[in-house]
């Protein structure tokens, strides 16, 4: 029997409140769990202590027993010190979509035309009146 550290989701619709469960893995989301280990409330401020609770000591024994951690549940027992924290990598996280690149591009191009066009229009009125100084 494969078992798994993972949410299930509980509370109203827009008001999310997750129970930390061990699970058989063939079982439904939110269904049938083997025991509750801890809770999670998204709508806690982060630095609350009540945001996350997790019975550590059962956490540890179903670890040693083979079961698997989701990686949410893992970033839990990670900030609490049960597991050591994964290297993780999203290379892709801070490079802006192609659709804002190419309004960054369009913006740019105004810009320069715009300050071509005032260089221009600062030049030709010096250009008018060196003309007129050499015509005197």
């Amino acid at each position: 029997m494969a078992v798994k550290i993972r949410l299930a989701r509980g509370g109203s619709k827009k008001r999310p409140f997750y129970r930390v469960v061990v699970a058989d893995t063939r079982m439904p989301r939110d269904g049938r769990y083997i025991e509750k280990v801890g809770t999670y409330n998204p709508l806690l401020p982060k630095d609350s202590e009540d945001r996350v609770k997790i019975d550590i000591d059962r956490v540890k024994h179903w670890l040693g027993e083979g079961a698997q951690v989701t990686d949410r549940v893992s970033r839990f027992l990670e900030a609490a010190g049960v597991l050591e924290p994964k290297t993780r990598n999203n290379p892709n996280k801070g490079k802006p979509h192609k659709a804002t690149i190419e309004r960054a591009e369009e913006k740019a191009a105004k810009l320069a035309e715009a300050a071509e066009a005032a260089a221009e229009a600062e030049a030709a009125p010096a250009e008018e009146a060196t003309e007129e100084a050499a015509a005197e």
